[in-house]
């Protein structure tokens, strides 16, 4: 065992430092937690709420084993855009709750059957360039918001607006590149602040909101049945549905990489199918009460890895901070006047980063593409989804982009010959 731990899982800090050990794992994932819903149209409060909800459902799921905070998921950024423009927002709600139900299936069938299968059908070759696709396909998004403004309905360029955009995007390099330690895991909450105040300085901010603000405010629920109706259709369901390939392959690797950390097996115990359950019914809650689908967070794997405190108590204690800070009114009102620019400045190098993680991952699992097999499934995987390719059956029938890559990707793997037993369990990240 690692001796020089702080705090083992289950060992409780005294509450000073406890209530500081917990802020700091609240602000380490705000920044990007507040970041998605802000993309999409949703309350960032609500994104707040549920995701301190849904971390405490999964700790309690987990048997309290499992030192992990979940928060809003990359991976559906886009498909949540392409749900709410085919029927509205409560449409990707409705999405996510059925992400959460397949989750749920495969938690039963893994804790039945164990989790072998699902790790050799998930191998680096399809996960990878599906990665990849999650932070491409909506890079055209993240130049927009940074390089444009709205004029009479017609996105015009602007330069003001885009070096708030550069300045904000400076800000998070420097602290990846020049600050160690907790500093370097927060470029996105730094960036969106330094970004922020050089926007009040170049008079682009309207702080109306905020002056209207009361201090203690209730998120803005999407609640089915109330704020909008009910209705399955099997486009919404291609939509977002085969996005949790890319999720359920996330929250493995998250488990990897944590248990390495903390020096536990969590596939093993509490197992899979409780984490897997844990993350579903954090999404399901999250997706009834109108917020974006949650997923394990690696800024908050990284906090553990550099403080080497991994108690269950002090992610508890962010869970609660979330939950709080999401009735405070006036902080809701300042997220909501951060300028597109500045949102779009941060998507930027967020974007990339995903997309980097995708071929860091086929980098550290050596993929060969010297092997036409690897080479077919990667480029197919590459070009479906980031050029958006979509089979269309009827007007109200269909499936494309990431949803299309991924599928197509798992199909290529199964069915091309030379098939290795690689697989994410073998992850070599240390």
């Amino acid at each position: 065992m690692n001796d020089n731990k702080v705090l083992d899982v289950h060992d409780k800090p005294a509450p000073g430092r406890w209530l500081a050990l917990s802020l700091q794992h609240m602000f380490a994932m705000f920044g990007a937690t507040i970041l998605v819903p802000q993309l999409v149209g949703l309350s960032p409060a609500i994104a707040l709420l549920t995701s301190g909800l849904a971390t405490l459902v999964f700790i309690l799921v987990t048997r309290f084993k499992v030192p992990a905070y979940l928060g809003s998921s990359f991976a559906f950024i886009a498909p949540i855009l392409a749900a709410t423009e085919s029927g509205g927002i409560g449409s990707a709600m409705i999405g996510s709750m059925f992400v959460a139900l397949v989750y749920g299936i495969i938690s039963l069938v893994i804790w039945r059957t164990g989790s072998g299968w699902i790790m050799k059908i998930l191998p680096p070759v399809v996960v990878g360039p599906v990665i990849m696709v999650i932070g491409l396909a909506v890079a055209p998004t993240a130049v927009s918001m940074a390089s444009t403004i709205k004029v009479n309905g017609v996105a015009e360029y602007n330069l003001l607006h885009f070096s708030a955009a550069l300045v904000t995007l400076a800000a998070a390099i420097i602290c990846l590149m020049f600050f160690r330690g907790v500093v370097s895991l927060m470029p996105v909450l730094i960036g969106i602040v330094v970004g922020y105040i050089y926007s009040a300085a170049i008079g682009i901010l309207d702080f109306s909101k905020v002056q209207e603000a009361d201090w203690f405010a209730m998120p803005k629920f999407l609640l089915p049945g109330i704020d909008y109706e009910f209705v399955i259709t099997p486009e919404l369901l291609l939509i977002m549905v085969p996005i949790s390939i890319v999720t359920i392959s996330e929250h493995i690797g998250h488990q990897l990489v944590l248990g390495r950390v903390v020096e536990r097996d969590f596939i093993k115990d509490p197992g899979l199918n409780r984490s897997l359950l844990g993350d579903g019914l954090g999404t399901l809650i999250s997706g009834f009460l109108g917020g974006p689908p949650k997923t394990t967070y690696g800024e908050n794997i990284g906090v553990m890895a550099i403080t080497r405190v991994y108690s269950v108590y002090v992610i508890i204690g962010a869970a609660v901070f979330a939950i709080l800070f999401s009735f405070i009114g006036k902080l809701m009102a300042i997220i909501e006047t951060i300028p597109q620019a500045v949102l779009g400045g941060i998507s930027i190098l967020l974007f990339g980063i995903i997309a980097s993680s995708g071929l860091r991952m086929l980098v550290d699992h050596k993929v060969d593409f010297g092997q036409q097999r690897n080479l077919v499934i990667a480029s197919v995987i590459l070009v479906i989804g980031i050029g958006g390719a979509s089979i269309n059956i009827s007007e109200t029938f269909q499936v494309g982009g990431m949803a299309l890559a991924a599928i197509v990707g798992v199909f290529l793997n199964l069915i091309l010959p030379g098939r290795t037993n690689e697989s994410l369990a073998d992850d070599p990240i240390e």
